[in-house]
């Protein structure tokens, strides 16, 4: 159960990675970070029409992180829950 719950963890970085990605690959309104070097703000890195593509994948990507954020919480909570081969530290076993 452990190694399924940190390789879900790996999984849930590795989509915060991908949706931090995706949404610097957009295209400004404004100039924004691209022209502080140099680039033009009419420029895309992939052509003209994947403005669309870019935010249906965003929103979708953060659809998913939502969702897996609340069942990554759900589940964190419930481990803490069942989690039985924990010491117990009460006052009388802090005091004598």
């Amino acid at each position: 159960m452990s190694f399924l719950y940190f390789f879900t963890i790996a999984l849930f970085m590795i989509l915060c990675v991908m949706l931090c990605a995706v949404i610097l690959m957009q295209e400004s309104k404004s100039s924004g970070l691209g022209a502080s070097f140099g680039g033009e703000s009419t420029e895309s890195l992939f052509g003209t029409s994947t403005a669309d593509v870019l935010k249906k994948f965003t929103a979708w990507l953060a659809l998913i992180f939502f969702i897996s954020c609340i069942l990554l919480s759900l589940w964190t909570t419930a481990m803490g829950r069942t989690k039985t081969n924990a010491p117990a530290f009460t006052m009388e076993h802090i005091e004598s």
